[in-house]
């Protein structure tokens, strides 16, 4: 089954560009869906969709924790935003069903 999981964070759309940009355009192995969306507050939610936990644990320590760091300056907090795991009944959608 996959792995899905929902994540504030706290930073804003200029700081996102700045991940994004250095995470580069290679895609995720393992990675079915992920969306950024703009919380209320001014902070970001990350909903994300892997093919498993252990390919989305593969891609932060392969990738993303590195992009992050390098994104703000190695500024970032030593802790993980709380990470909301989903229990996904179903998924459907041309990303998965290719």
């Amino acid at each position: 089954m996959v792995y899905a999981f929902i994540q504030d964070v706290p930073i804003d759309e200029a700081g996102y560009g700045r991940v994004m940009e250095a995470l580069g355009t290679s895609p995720f192995d393992g990675l079915l869906l992920h969306l950024c969306v703009r919380r209320e507050d001014g902070g970001l939610r990350y909903m994300d969709v892997w093919e498993s936990e252990e390919a989305c644990t593969r891609a932060f320590d392969d990738r993303i924790h590195a992009a992050v760091d390098a994104a703000f300056g190695g500024s970032r907090p030593g802790v993980e935003p709380e990470v909301m795991v989903l229990d996904v009944i179903d998924i459907t959608g041309k990303a998965v069903s290719q």
